[in-house]
């Protein structure tokens, strides 16, 4: 259990069976009246942002969120399977849980998987991957003062913007927390 005048950013808390993650809190402590604790709260499963208030001495039980990395394998319709390299135990996982977070993940890369109480509700991509142009428009020659840029497809199938200097049959550097190109691999 952790009281609210023990909160720190980052710790997850479980209220009323939902998982919160403390984005920030303040200590408030007004002229008249008894302290209280402000927090901006995040459910980890959905996403959304709350504020709210405690008193110090309200107790919450510590929510541990299991973090594991395994290997994505394939899709298969609405199913990706994953593969706990040490149990090689597999794991699927649907859809609307995935949504776009391996749009730039290839088949046997590793990833995270953010679990609780044994239920899994985030997929983690590797920050960084190298991918292969499958198809873009050739560059105009002399058109590279501007630091002009055109879209290109990945061997995933996702569209990136790149410079006009990448070519199909290039490797590529992504960053898959906002899909934008880095650099040539």
């Amino acid at each position: 259990m952790i009281s609210a005048g023990d909160f720190r950013n980052g710790k997850t808390i479980d209220i009323d069976g939902t998982v919160y993650q403390i984005i920030e809190f303040q200590h408030v402590k007004p002229g008249k009246g008894a302290a209280f604790v402000r927090t901006k709260l995040k459910d980890i499963k959905n996403g959304g942002v709350v504020e709210r208030t405690f008193r110090p001495t309200e107790k919450f039980p510590e929510a541990r969120i299991e973090r594991k990395t395994m290997q994505y394998l394939y899709k298969d319709g609405d199913l990706y399977y994953f593969m706990d390299n040490d149990t090689y135990e597999q794991v699927a996982l649907s859809s609307e849980l995935i949504g776009d977070t391996l749009k730039f993940v290839k088949e046997n890369e590793m990833c995270t998987i953010n679990s609780y109480n044994g239920e899994a509700f985030a997929v983690e991509p590797p920050l960084f991957v190298e991918l292969e142009i499958t198809d873009t428009e050739p560059g105009i020659r002399g058109n590279t003062a501007t630091g002009a840029s055109k879209p290109a497809t990945v061997e995933t199938g996702a569209t990136v913007t790149v410079p006009l200097f990448v070519n199909t049959g290039d490797k590529i550097r992504i960053d898959t927390r906002t899909g934008e190109y880095l650099s040539r691999a």
